[in-house]
């Protein structure tokens, strides 16, 4: 479906039908069974897909994965693992159980069964990280769903039903068809906007993830490796799925999350956007204290939209300043907001010709104290290629404007930093703004020229930086345009002037009438 009306009209279908379906339920904690659902069915189809093409080239064109016995179909085990990264029996397609569900008085032990038969098919195998835990938050017994089990079975059936109706297409295999994925981000989208500030640690907009993978791959030939530390859902690392991605299917995507929810998401969006299990290595961990990705290191490109102002151990514990991410700035960022200790992290992992875009918390931007001595680090080494101020309120529950900084190692070519105040390049839309293609583009021009445009952007020489505090702001250096009204004073004066004549012969005129009363 590229249609973007027909998207867009499905997307409104679904979302109020995933509304309508939870019923009482909060929204962000229903997301589990619709996304998962999804998910269910998608994986089950494209195994069923691929299997058929298998069997097309084999002379059967006509055969039905679905409709084969399990105890014929489990031959075919070793290879689908090996191909897929998972197995499923034909019994246990979501395709099969649906048609049953009404009339399954155990389903949540059904499909408890089959979600955990679907991640143990993996292990053993390169593939079982990729697969363990994927259906962890689809809790079959929980008490949201119904005071009972059977009105537990009854929402899943609902659920599942709802999920088998909706139009997503079925060519699995086509990498212009991306309406599982796109349908998937899209509500995760809306989950995230329904839970305000708890949502947006998970979810990047679009738009921004969009500008985020066009500044870290502009002029970054053969792009190779991508990461992002702060993975959430993993939003960031498939914009490079759709662009990159397309010209060169063997790209590697690398993310690290810290929540176990947002980390099952980030697999699953994976797969739904066709990126093979043997294509993605997202992990589970402290990145700041357990990075999980220091021997694939470096990569070619790093997007991250990290926690902001987030609280971490810092100088309390006393190793890290000796980490090798960290000691070359010579301080640890402060305890109170770790934003520039992911700056350092990602510096590291950079390869010398990769770019790095990371968005920001303004603060660390013109703050003092330490945060201002690893500013200090970054521009004396050349490290900052550009600074770029966005609009505010892009950001689920955050309403100020965020910034992106892009890092460079050895690809610059001069010794300044380029200035960009984008922060009126937006579109209202609802109670949030939006950046449209349109102001993305406009962006990408002005980092592309790398040159003064009044109002808009300002190069400036990295020594006069160093000698302004070392101070990141935009504000700091691009001239703000003065929108008020002009005012004209000769015409004010002329208007005053009037008026105090006007308010002369009034006086006048009352001086006689009292001067005739009194006579």
């Amino acid at each position: 479906m590229t249609n973007p009306n027909e998207r867009a009209e499905l997307h409104k279908t679904i979302w109020k039908i995933a509304n309508d379906l939870r019923g009482s339920i909060d929204g962000w904690n229903f997301k589990a069974y619709v996304l998962g659902s999804i998910f269910y069915r998608f994986i089950s189809e494209n195994i069923c897909d691929y299997i058929g093409q298998l069997m097309a080239e084999l002379g059967q064109p006509d055969f039905d994965y679905a409709a084969m016995p399990d105890e014929q179909a489990i031959n075919a085990r070793t290879k689908m693992v090996e191909e897929k990264g998972y197995f499923i029996l034909p019994s246990q397609l979501f395709q099969n159980v649906v048609k049953h569900a009404d009339k399954d008085d155990n389903l949540n032990e059904t499909l408890n069964a089959i979600f955990h038969s679907i991640e143990a098919s993996a292990t053993g195998t390169p593939s079982e990280d990729d697969l363990r835990g994927l259906f962890s938050d689809f809790i079959v017994d929980s008490s949201l769903l119904g005071s009972t089990v059977i009105k537990r079975n009854e929402l899943l059936a609902k659920v599942l039903h709802t999920v088998a109706e909706m139009d997503l297409g079925s060519k699995y295999n086509d990498t212009d068809n991306d309406t599982f994925g796109d349908t998937y981000e899209f509500l995760m989208q809306m989950y995230a906007s329904e839970a305000g500030k708890s949502g947006g640690e998970f979810f990047t907009p679009q738009q921004v993830s969009e500008l985020l993978a066009r500044l870290a791959s502009h002029n970054n030939v053969n792009i190779q490796k991508v990461y992002d530390p702060a993975c959430g859902s993993g939003s960031l690392l498939l914009k490079f799925a759709k662009t990159v991605g397309r010209e060169n299917p063997n790209l590697k995507y690398y993310g690290q999350e810290i929540n176990p929810t947002t980390y099952n998401l980030c697999r699953i969006n994976m797969f739904l956007h066709n990126v093979n299990y043997d294509n993605f290595d997202i992990r589970l961990d402290d990145t700041l204290l357990h990075p999980q990705h220091l021997y694939d290191a470096p990569f070619d490109a790093i997007v991250s939209n990290p926690p902001y102002s987030l609280k971490w151990v810092g100088k309390d514990n006393t190793v890290l300043i000796n980490d090798e991410r960290y000691a070359p700035a010579g301080v640890l960022a402060p305890k109170s907001a770790a934003d520039l200790a992911f700056t350092m992290h990602m510096l590291w992992h950079l390869s010398e010709q990769g770019t790095a875009a990371i968005v920001e918390f303004p603060g660390v931007l013109y703050r003092g104290g330490d945060e201002r001595k690893i500013r200090q680090y970054l521009v004396s080494h050349n490290y900052v290629d550009a600074v770029i101020q966005l609009p505010a309120n892009l950001f689920f529950g955050v309403g100020i404007a965020t910034c992106i900084i892009v890092l460079k190692k050895s690809a610059k070519t001069d010794s300044s930093v380029l200035f960009i105040d984008a922060s009126r390049l937006c579109q209202k839309s609802g109670n949030k703004n939006v950046l449209l293609p349109e102001h993305q583009d406009q962006i990408m021009l002005l980092y592309a020229d790398r040159k003064d445009e009044q109002y808009l952007a300002k190069l400036v020489k990295n020594d006069d930086i160093l000698a302004n505090e070392s101070n990141l702001s935009v504000s700091s250096y691009v001239e703000q345009e003065d929108t008020r009204e002009k005012i004209d004073i000769k015409a004010v004066n002329a208007q005053l002037q009037k008026l105090v004549a006007e308010g002369n012969e009034l006086n006048k005129k009352i001086d006689n009438i009292i001067k005739e009363l009194g006579e």
